[in-house]
């Protein structure tokens, strides 16, 4: 299908979303919106995707939504949000976000939706909702804290101000930085990696980390052990095993 506000490509089962209104420094609108989910959506359906990686094009990752932009003439506007993060988080398989440039507002509550971001040396980050008398509408006020921690996670929120990207490194922000030109061939490196692991056991370690953060202790491990043993009963366990056996590179199908 084509878009005109991302592309999407997909390849050796890496499925790669690239955030496509640059001159606009890929602000969210209606169209991207409704474009990305629709990505999102077919991607759920493709059996050949095992890994996703998503960026933008131009200098930034993506400055936010319309209402979150202090200089437009007209009055911001709440109703101008057009959630999106829902549907990256939706999807089962690892999500790689290469952050290519500032991740703002609505932008890093898109980023934070994605389980591994690695950012160019060049980006910031920050939520300014608060200066125009909002506050985060895309998940950012619950995936921030449980990725950073309430503190650090609070003073972003409160003070609206950005921070650069060693220091969302080291307060678990991103997972590394790159040199900007050194980014996108480091994400892919890893997303070819990921995309030759048995991809139904990459999905059950999505869904015991991800649902176990609302578990307790206890419950997060009986999940851990009910999908070790569902994994048993897969094709791809087998041809794992056989693999091993046979000091061979598995093929693994999904299945």
């Amino acid at each position: 299908m084509a878009y005109s506000t991302i592309t999407l490509q997909i390849q050796d089962r890496i499925a790669r979303i690239t955030l496509n209104r640059p001159q606009s420094g890929n602000i969210i609108n209606l169209s991207m919106a409704q474009e990305l989910i629709d990505a999102c959506t077919l991607i759920k359906q493709a059996d050949d995707v095992h890994v996703v990686i998503l960026t933008g094009n131009g200098k930034d990752f993506c400055l936010g939504n319309d209402s979150q932009q202090p200089l437009k003439k007209k009055k911001p506007s709440p109703t101008e949000v057009f959630p999106v993060a829902e549907a990256v988080a939706a999807l089962e398989i690892p999500v790689i976000c290469a952050v290519n440039g500032d991740a703002l507002g609505q932008g890093l509550e898109l980023a934070l939706a994605c389980d591994i971001r690695i950012a160019a040396d060049t980006a910031k980050f920050g939520f300014t909702d608060i200066s125009l008398g909002f506050i985060p509408t895309d998940g950012g006020t619950q995936r921030l804290p449980r990725l950073i921690g309430q503190a650090a996670a609070l003073e972003m929120l409160f003070s609206g101000e950005t921070i650069d990207a060693q220091r969302a490194c080291e307060i678990g922000l991103i997972s590394a930085v790159a040199a900007k030109e050194a980014l996108l061939p480091r994400v892919d490196a890893m997303a070819k990696s990921m995309a030759q692991k048995a991809p139904v056991a990459c999905r059950y370690i999505k869904e015991a980390v991800l649902q176990g953060l609302d578990l307790s202790l206890a419950q997060g491990l009986r999940l851990e052990a009910d999908l070790y043993f569902l994994l048993h009963t897969t094709a791809d366990r087998t041809e794992g095993i056989k693999a091993f056996q046979q000091k061979r590179h598995p093929e693994f199908k999904g299945k």
